[in-house]
């Protein structure tokens, strides 16, 4: 049984089950049950969110970027996507999109990737997979279990050449995404920290995460 969503734009803030807003730079977890609605806002704009969902009930079942793409035949994540995990099953669906483009190939940022792409002295910069580790620590994960995730809000074009190019974001201030579960899932952010690209403005900043039990979310 699957769970559709007919509107989202007439869901209040003030009629969430849960809300909180994520400083700039850090990471955050938390269980939405299925048939609830999750809403992430860009709230200053230009913000990469760092996103990975997990079974709830059973970790080993995560979101897998290559089903999600290959089953969609596209290159970005946007209303409509129905988000995949790695047994072929759906996890969310995307039902409200207010910025239009979602990447889910350029990966998390890591201590490792900043020495590469910018120099030595960046090594000790915080980053997302660190962010990741530290978060799925708290529900008995590992390093392990971080795969490849989705960067809400960032803006990465495919270039002639077919590399990927990390650019200006293109998210408003207020920007959101709105996805109803499939399934109970474990959501993991890293609030993205990165300062040596334009993914975040150079100027990582805050994002909020609202969750409804909304009557518009029905059995189908």
């Amino acid at each position: 049984m699957n769970f559709i969503c007919t509107s989202t734009e007439t869901l209040d803030p003030a009629s969430a089950t849960y809300d909180f807003t994520i400083p700039a730079t850090r990471p955050w977890s938390h269980v939405v049950k299925r048939g609830q609605i999750l809403r992430i806002v860009d709230l200053e704009g230009q913000q990469a969110v760092d996103t990975l969902f997990y079974n709830a009930h059973d970790f080993a079942e995560r979101y897998s970027a290559q089903d999600t793409l290959l089953a969609q035949g596209s290159a970005y994540v946007t209303t409509g996507t129905r988000l995949l995990s790695n047994e072929g099953k759906l996890m969310l669906t995307v039902v409200a999109d207010s910025c239009g483009r979602h990447d889910t190939s350029a990966g998390a940022c890591s201590c490792e990737a900043n020495t590469v792409r910018f120099g030595h002295h960046t090594r000790y910069m915080h980053a997302c997979r660190e962010n990741f580790v530290i978060e799925v620590g708290k529900w008995g994960m590992t390093k392990r279990d971080v795969v490849p995730n989705i960067n809400f809000f960032m803006n990465v074009p495919i270039e002639p050449d077919g590399k990927l190019a990390i650019v200006d974001g293109i998210s408003a201030p207020g920007a959101h995404v709105d996805m109803v579960a499939a399934m109970d899932v474990l959501c993991v952010i890293s609030n993205c920290p990165q300062v040596n690209n334009p993914c975040n403005g150079f100027d990582p900043t805050p994002v909020r995460v609202l969750i409804w039990d909304a009557p518009e979310a029905e059995a189908a």
